[in-house]
């Protein structure tokens, strides 16, 4: 099982975006590879500190682990279990540790890494796609393949080191100031960080060395996401140039309506209309759930507004707490017209004992009925 994130900074669920950014900083200081080189415990401690704060400092994924826990990450192949790689940790985080270790950059020398202030690793552009669910897939979970257009690197493309930069990615400059000389580092602007530039490249590709490929993406969703909901499929974006690393294919749920099932939550809802011969004498109906038809057995003498609940024919939780139920609400359809025959027949039932409404101390009330549905 996954560690809480929370657990993984040091603060609680009710910590400001500050205090995240600040045990952040704490924990990669601690573990930061300048300080553990060759320590593999340090470096997944690094790394976990990083995807926890990938997380926590951003409102809406935030909101939605707090919601959901990991699960909310998951099918997507999301940040959660080592989506980034040292190079990606330091290229969105580096500024906010990076000069307690002397670069300014945010680079590091350990695992294979670059050294202080050095080249930093361009990551592609993130795509986006819409993928609509049906209830059916959404309540028991779905693998899609859906084609996506991006940007690959084409064959036969060769880079050169940036004589700009001269490779490391960033330039130096010196300005005087009152306070004395003042050294400062930018990103290269001929190179864009990456410390190369295109050298050869084919017909096809773009001023970069990429071009436009189509692929078929798997995407794996799990039972019980939400409309709305983003799912991520790392380096499934467009590829960088040169030794960049490729952006992410970031998938938005829509789920589609359901003909007779409305969801709430886990739950599901279905309005099941029955006639007055039928509420009296009862009778067995067939009505649809997720998982296919089901058979219903409804009691002589049923009350319109009687819930019947179908444990465990819901929705499956996205966070792994079960399943919920399809709420199944009776109604008794009064007809509207009757003819000379069946009006003289309740004519007569009019003034019958058994046709008076006795409700029992049993029967709830309509509130009592929403207040056990929400509960």
């Amino acid at each position: 099982m996954k560690e809480d994130y929370y657990d993984i900074l040091g603060v609680g669920k009710g910590a400001t975006a500050t205090e995240i950014k600040k045990a952040y900083r704490k924990k990669a200081i601690e573990h930061h590879p300048d300080k553990n080189q060759g320590d593999p415990k340090a470096e997944e401690m690094f790394k976990k500190a990083a995807e926890a704060y990938e997380v926590l400092s951003d409102p809406d994924k935030k909101a939605r682990y707090d919601q959901f826990g990991h699960a909310a990450f998951e099918g997507g192949g999301g940040f959660g279990g080592g989506g980034m790689n040292m190079d990606d940790i330091f290229s969105q985080f580096g500024d906010i540790f990076g000069g307690a270790f002397g670069g300014g950059g945010g680079g590091f020398s350990g695992f294979g890494g670059f050294g202080g202030g050095g080249q930093r690793r361009v990551k592609g552009s993130n795509l986006r796609i819409r993928v609509k669910l049906t209830l059916e897939e959404v309540a028991n979970g779905v693998e899609k393949k859906v084609k996506v257009r991006r940007k690959v690197q084409a064959d036969g493309v060769t880079y050169k080191t940036c004589s700009t930069c001269g490779g490391r990615g960033q330039v130096t400059k010196i300005t005087n100031t009152i306070l004395g000389r003042m050294q400062t580092a930018a990103t290269c602007s001929a190179c864009g960080g990456s410390g190369q530039i295109l050298d050869k490249k084919p017909s096809d590709a773009d001023g970069q060395g990429l071009k436009v490929s189509e692929e078929t993406v798997a995407i794996k969703i799990p039972a019980g996401v939400e409309d709305g909901m983003q799912l991520k499929v790392s380096s499934k974006g467009n590829e960088a140039p040169g030794n960049g690393v490729p952006g992410d294919l970031l998938v938005a749920i829509e789920t589609l309506d359901h003909q007779t099932l409305k969801r709430e939550g886990d739950n599901l809802h279905y309005d099941l209309y029955i006639s007055i011969s039928e509420a009296v004498l009862g009778t067995s109906k067939e009505i649809d759930s997720v998982g296919g038809k089901v058979r219903i057995k409804l009691e002589s003498g049923i009350q319109s507004g009687k819930i019947l609940r179908l444990r465990g024919k819901g929705i499956s939780s996205l966070n792994g707490y079960g399943t919920g139920d399809l709420l199944v609400h009776v109604n008794v359809w009064t007809p509207k017209e009757l003819n000379k025959e069946q009006k003289e027949f309740f004519e007569r039932m009019q003034n019958n004992e058994n046709f008076e409404p006795k409700p029992e101390k049993s029967d709830k009330s309509f509130f009592e009925k929403v207040k056990d549905m929400f509960s």
